[in-house]
C-alpha cells in the first residue's frame, strides 16, 4: 500500500501509512494453504525437473509455470487454471470450469498462452504431477509448439512455488473477499483480476513494478528480438 501511494505522488511515510491503515481497519492478508486439486497420474511421470526451484528467466517465453486451484460457489466447486510467464509474472493463459478434465481446463489455459506468444521454441513448461499435466493430449500440444515439459518432485509445493504463489494471491486478493454464486460469477471477476494483476498490480519480485512495465522495458531494451505479443486475456 505504501509503495502504491508513493507511485501515485503522495508523499507519505511507511509508518504513517501503517497507522492510517490501522485507523481505517485495513490490513494486509496472509496467504493460507490450498487443498490439492490435481489428481495423480495412473502411469509413471517421466518428465525431468528442468527448473530445480530456480524460477528465473532472461526474457519472456523462456519459462512458464502452470497450476490449478479451486473456488467454492453456492452451486458447487469450480476450478481455475493459470499459466504464468516467469520473466514478467504475467498470467499469459487462464481458464475456468466446473470440471478438472484436461480438455475443459488446463488445456484451454495452455492454448490461450500459446496464442499470446510469438515464439515458443525452446520454452520450458513447468507444472506438478497432476494427471491433467501428464495426459497425452496436453503433452502433444506442448510438443506441437516445441515446448519442453518439466516437473518437480511428487508432493513438494516448493518445486512449483511460483505457480503456487499465483494461486495464493488469486485466492487471497479475490476469491476469499466474497461469496460466489456460480461459474459465470467467478469467471467475470477472474477476468478483471487477471487484467489488474498484469497491468496494475505491483509485484515485489519485480522490484514493485507491474508485469506490463517489465515487458515494456524489455521491449525497449531489445527492439530487434522476438518477444510476446501483449494481448488482452479473453
Amino acid at each position: 500500500m505504501w509503495r502504491t501511494l508513493r507511485r501515485q505522488g503522495i508523499d507519505i511515510g511507511r509508518e504513517q501509512t501503517a497507522r492510517l491503515m490501522r485507523m481505517a481497519g485495513v490490513a494486509g492478508k496472509g496467504k493460507g494453504g490450498s487443498p490439492i486439486t490435481t489428481r495423480k497420474p495412473k502411469g509413471p511421470d517421466l518428465r525431468p525437473d528442468l527448473v530445480n526451484r530456480e524460477f528465473k528467466a532472461q526474457k519472456p517465453n523462456r519459462l512458464w509455470v502452470a497450476d490449478i486451484t479451486y473456488v467454492r460457489t453456492r452451486k458447487g466447486f469450480v476450478y481455475t487454471a493459470f499459466v504464468t510467464d516467469v520473466f514478467s509474472r504475467r498470467i499469459v493463459g487462464w481458464a475456468l470450469s466446473d470440471s478438472m478434465r484436461t480438455e475443459a481446463l488446463p488445456l484451454q489455459a495452455l492454448n490461450q498462452a500459446i496464442a499470446c506468444a510469438k515464439e515458443t521454441t525452446g520454452l520450458i513448461h513447468h507444472s506438478d504431477h497432476g494427471s491433467q499435466y501428464v495426459s497425452i493430449v496436453y503433452n502433444e500440444r506442448l510438443a506441437e509448439h516445441d515446448i519442453t515439459a518439466s516437473t518437480g518432485t511428487v508432493g513438494d509445493s516448493y518445486d512449483n512455488a511460483l505457480a503456487e504463489n499465483v494461486n495464493g494471491s488469486y485466492k487471497n486478493e479475490l476469491i476469499h473477499t466474497r461469496t460466489w454464486n456460480d461459474v459465470v460469477d467467478v469467471k467475470i471477476a477472474t477476468f478483471e483480476w487477471v487484467t489488474w494483476w498484469n497491468e496494475a498490480r505491483l509485484h515485489q519480485g519485480l522490484g514493485y513494478r507491474t508485469p506490463a512495465e517489465v515487458e515494456s522495458e524489455f521491449c525497449k531494451s531489445n527492439p530487434d528480438k522476438e518477444i510476446i505479443e501483449i494481448k488482452a486475456n479473453a
